[in-house]
């Protein structure tokens, strides 16, 4: 069995979703966060030395003698469709095996920096919306980016859906609810409705609990 420790409102109901779409049975332990400084509970460290979420507890797997835990969503991830057999993971097609890579790895490493600089900023006072108006052009290109590569495919690998939307799902709802995302980009709006709309989908919002992007 695989244990989700399930922070709410955050990049952890990315590893549920996929657990649902792969079918993969697991159990959740849910976390709140702290509600002055919206961090994770100290109790996270028990899990894993950097008490962040998402992390993963699988007690089929061994690690030095106990149960594999596996931190990072990307990892996490590529954890679960190796598990799975590859289900979800890169397509056999070379092009569109390189987009899904790019596209598991730009998520985290490229979106989703300044959309989170964007939301500390949002907590300051008067400097905060200054700055903010300086950082959006910077989220934009990112957003248009984005634009041009689903204009012309339903999925972010190819035809077919596959983890790399997983990934990509956190940042861009967040960019939908914070950073500017909306119907002047029709193409990712549309692959939002889609997203929203599958029962794996669906089934994760129930198994997760409340989740602020959804």
């Amino acid at each position: 069995m695989i244990t989700v420790h399930h922070l709410e409102n955050s990049r952890s109901q990315r590893v549920l979703w996929l657990l649902e779409e792969l079918g993969l049975p697991y159990a959740v332990r849910r976390y709140e966060r702290d509600e002055k400084t919206m961090l994770a509970p100290p109790q996270l460290r028990r899990v894993h030395p950097l008490g962040k979420s998402p992390a993963i507890v699988d007690d089929e797997e061994e690690a030095q003698g106990s149960p594999r835990t596996v931190a990072e969503t990307g990892a996490i991830i590529e954890y679960l469709t190796d598990k799975a057999g590859g289900r979800l993971g890169p397509p056999a097609e070379r092009e569109e095996a390189l987009r899904y890579r790019h596209f598991l790895h730009y998520a985290e490493g490229s979106l989703m920096p300044p959309l989170l600089v964007g939301l500390v900023l949002g907590r300051v006072p008067l400097f905060g919306r200054a700055a903010r108006k300086r950082l959006q052009p910077m989220i934009d290109v990112h957003l248009d980016f984005v634009e041009r590569e689903l204009a012309g495919r339903q999925w972010f690998a190819g035809d077919a859906f596959t983890a790399a939307d997983v990934m990509m799902s956190f940042p861009l709802e967040a960019a939908h609810a914070r950073a500017g995302l909306g119907g002047s980009r029709p193409a990712t709006m549309a692959w939002l409705e889609r997203i929203h709309a599958r029962p794996a989908y669906q089934a994760a919002l129930a198994s997760g609990g409340p989740y602020r992007y959804a």
